[in-house]
């Protein structure tokens, strides 16, 4: 089952359109992971239309219309692993450790926020990956979104995707 990650699209503030690569991939996933900070209805209508399955939160940029469609926090169980998504999980410091306590039935959890590629793991075993932005780079060198491969409980092929400059 291959699975795409992305998070903090912030459209059209930051960006038009999702990036050509990105929209690329879509065909190609079982199931899509959005992290939050949409900041418009018409990305998440496009993902809900082009999506075999979608699961997805709100940020703390998204206001009311978005926060009707969508929850704080999403669970989905896949190919035997227990997915978690969520927009904040605080500061880097302490993440791994916090993030264990706070979702101690997860294995992987994907979240965004910060803009910022993170994959890690807790010492509880919890995976958490943030695909930083797609649209937003913020202070890293490119925008980026993941993609990853799930079977028999196992996460596989977690791949950073560097985007092209705008």
């Amino acid at each position: 089952m291959r699975l795409l990650l992305m998070s903090d699209t912030h459209l059209p503030k930051r960006a038009k359109e999702l990036p050509a690569p990105l929209l690329a991939e879509l065909p190609r996933a079982d199931v899509v992971f959005h992290a939050g900070d949409w900041v418009d209805t018409a990305t998440l209508d496009l993902l809900e239309r082009l999506s075999r399955r979608l699961v997805a939160v709100y940020g703390n940029n998204d206001g009311p219309p978005l926060r009707a469609r969508l929850p704080e926090v999403a669970y989905a169980e896949l190919g035997g692993l227990r997915f978690a998504v969520v927009h904040e999980t605080g500061p880097a410091q302490g993440r791994e450790t916090r993030c264990a306590a706070r979702f101690p039935e997860t294995d992987v959890l994907v979240f965004g926020h910060s803009h910022i590629p993170w994959d890690t793991t807790a010492p509880t075993g919890l995976r958490l990956l943030n695909p930083g932005s797609p649209t937003d780079r913020r202070r890293q060198p490119r925008c980026s979104y993941l993609t990853c491969e799930v079977a028999d409980g196992r996460l596989s092929d977690v791949e950073l995707h560097l985007l092209p400059p705008r």
